[in-house]
């Protein structure tokens, strides 16, 4: 299958300050529609964790009129980094999803592992496929949750702010799921999921040693698929829709159970 380029997003919003304890924070506005519409600015926004937030990142926050934060962490996730920061009048629901790299166990090896177990583990494409593989997992057996989201959207929770730990993949696709529902094109989906990797979103990447050989240019080359937001994760996640549901609309009528009322008052909220 010929995959196409993703090209330069056009009309999105400016950029807000940059959060200093948030990474890869940013509104979706301004992502076109199939039907020459936009999603609005102001209604939907994603990032990272929130759990290190300054006093300074909170009061812009809550300077967005949020009325809803998806957490899609799991309980390892919240061990590991905390809970969010409050914001005043803001309602937290938290929806675990599966994380990618998922397991103590799996995390413990990427943060202390040496680098014969690194290969074993990750080498020869074993990464990627890990990555590309979750995304068609979570598209197949969370649609339960993807749909409580995308329900909650409809009713009243928007403004909303959607988040996992880094921003990337859980968050990546529940906001991908969001899009697809609002009839956003799939090539400014692919874009704006792309704009992870760029230097002051990129979630931090963890080691347990700060050896040199712990974080060796071959280590950070087996970790990188990881920690990467690449195409073809994405593109896994939408195959999977084709693949099982014959296409978008079969999925959000059937997978997601998406009346056309809700649909219709999604956009309503969403879109300009």
């Amino acid at each position: 299958m010929t995959q196409q380029i993703p090209q330069p997003l056009p009309a999105r919003p400016e950029p807000g300050p940059e959060l200093s304890g948030v990474r890869n924070f940013r509104d979706v506005g301004g992502l076109p529609t199939t039907d020459g519409r936009r999603v609005r600015p102001g209604r939907l926004f994603r990032s990272g964790h929130l759990a290190h937030a300054t006093e300074t990142d909170a009061e812009f926050l809550a300077s967005l009129g949020l009325h809803t934060v998806f957490d899609f962490r799991n309980g390892a996730d919240q061990a590991l980094e905390g809970a969010d920061v409050e914001l005043p009048g803001v309602l937290n629901v938290n929806i675990p999803l599966t994380d990618p790299a998922d397991g103590r166990e799996f995390w413990t090896m990427v943060r202390d592992g040496d680098l014969d177990q690194l290969r074993a583990v990750l080498g020869e494409g074993k990464a990627a496929a890990r990555m590309a593989n979750s995304y068609r997992a979570m598209i197949r057996t969370r649609t339960a949750e993807h749909s409580r989201v995308v329900h909650a959207l409809a009713r009243d929770s928007v403004p909303a702010l959607m988040h996992c730990a880094a921003g990337k993949d859980r968050a990546g696709l529940s906001i991908a799921v969001t899009l697809l529902a609002l009839g956003v094109e799939r090539e400014a989906i692919v874009a704006d999921y792309l704009e992870s990797n760029a230097p002051h979103n990129r979630y931090r990447v963890r080691r347990g040693s700060e050896a040199p050989e712990a974080r060796s240019p071959e280590v950070m080359e087996l970790l990188a698929p990881l920690f990467d937001a690449r195409s073809g994760y994405l593109l896994a996640a939408f195959e999977t829709i084709d693949e099982q549901w014959g296409g978008v609309d079969a999925y959000l009528a059937e997978g997601l159970g998406l009346a056309p009322e809700v649909l219709d008052r999604l956009r309503e909220r969403l879109l300009d």
